[in-house]
């Protein structure tokens, strides 16, 4: 027997508190409530700059936080190898989320450490990356199925897709969380010019398979007698983004990139529809919290996004049909209604933060060595 607690090491994104996308917040979100309930917690943090890696703690999690000089997602190579190194010193259960670098976990399974890796979505198949991106994505996806000891899948779709490679008992199906949220207040939405219950809400990156110049286009078709708020970067020397800018109608508003999250609550939540235009992924985190939010949705017609929202959301496949979709349900007042409470049930249907992290502490505790602990792992000689 050891009195050593439970021990995970969290690898995969830039580090806690959350400052940036899904992963972020979602390695928050486990982080803590694990330490909660006796766990002790180590993750890896990505820093800019040059120098040795330091250790510190924030809120009862362990971070180990690894400087480096290069940017881009040359910096993130550096890091996810300085990171995958370091936790192979020790036997502790590591957890990857995402296998963009997976080919690095060799060395975890070379040395008996136990990783879990959350496969994420279909990286290489996004329109946006070229031959040589597509192929080190496709090639790390093999990777990641072959050295994980055990995968996570966040949609059903995606666990098909790695049952193609691995056998399907080597797979865990867990999807994404969110907040449920109740109230926000209006002055945020009231400062961008919108008035609240009067606008639809569209938050993605603005690129071809997030069909942003179909839902604009659509939207632009009549006068609605209510906004479109865009959030994201747009930039005049990208011929998409003016492609999408020419074809808004008067009623469009681009608020540009928010990155102040109770800004973007606000903002969720106190429209008429939140819209998602995704064509690819998995459990896309911005769909989640529109159902947390309690928002209608208006979604793409795909198999992803229909598993995540439900038969109470609407879809659309083009312009002309988001046109259409969005035509009907404003004609009919007790629509949006049924869309909101119909989202709100599918939430709390296994989408709310505790289910999501409740099935994960399961699946960790199966996979804790036998002497669950932060012994170190000597290295092995030739």
């Amino acid at each position: 027997m050891t009195d050593r607690p439970k021990t995970l090491r969290i690898l995969g994104t830039r580090g806690v508190p959350a400052a940036h996308g899904g992963f972020e917040t979602f390695a928050e979100h486990l982080s803590l409530h694990l330490v909660e309930r006796g766990w002790r917690v180590v993750v890896y943090c990505q820093e800019d700059g040059a120098g040795p890696m330091f250790e510190d703690r924030w809120r009862g999690v362990e971070r180990v936080r690894i400087p480096v000089r290069a940017t881009g997602p040359k910096g993130t190579v550096q890091f996810d190898w300085k990171a995958t190194l370091h936790a192979s010193h020790h036997r502790d259960l590591c957890l990857t989320l995402g296998y963009n670098t997976a080919v690095f976990c060799a060395l975890l399974r070379l040395r008996g450490v136990p990783n879990i890796i959350n496969m994420d979505g279909i990286e290489w198949s996004r329109a946006k990356w070229g031959p040589v991106a597509k192929t080190w994505f496709w090639f790390n996806d093999w990777a990641g199925c072959w050295l994980g000891d055990h995968l996570v899948a966040d949609h059903p779709q995606i666990k098909v897709h790695l049952s193609s490679r691995v056998r399907a008992d080597k797979i865990t199906t867990i999807a994404y969380g969110a907040d449920r949220i109740e109230s926000m207040p209006e002055l945020p939405v009231r400062e961008r010019g919108l008035e609240p219950g009067r606008y639809l809400t569209l938050v993605a990156r603005p690129e071809p398979e997030n069909s942003l110049l179909e839902v604009v286009q659509g939207f632009s078709a009549r006068p609605r007698g209510l906004q479109l708020a865009v959030l994201g970067n747009y930039s005049a020397d990208n011929a998409y983004h003016r492609a999408v800018q020419e074809a808004a109608g008067s009623e469009v508003k681009f608020l540009g990139a928010i990155y102040d999250k109770p800004v973007v609550q606000a903002l969720r939540f106190h429209s008429a529809a939140y819209v998602h235009g995704h064509q690819v992924g998995g459990t896309n985190p911005s769909l989640v919290e529109a159902l947390g939010a309690g928002n209608a949705v208006i979604a793409h017609d795909n198999r992803f996004n229909r598993w995540v929202a439900g038969e109470g959301a609407r879809y659309f496949g083009n312009a002309g049909s988001f046109d259409r979709v969005l035509t009907e349900v404003l004609a009919d007042p007790s629509a949006l209604e049924r869309m909101r409470a119909a989202s709100v049930r599918r939430f709390e249907d296994g989408l709310t933060w505790p289910q999501i992290l409740g099935a994960y502490e399961t699946l960790l505790l199966q996979h804790l060595p036998q002497e669950a602990g932060s012994g170190v792992v000597a290295d092995r000689k030739a």
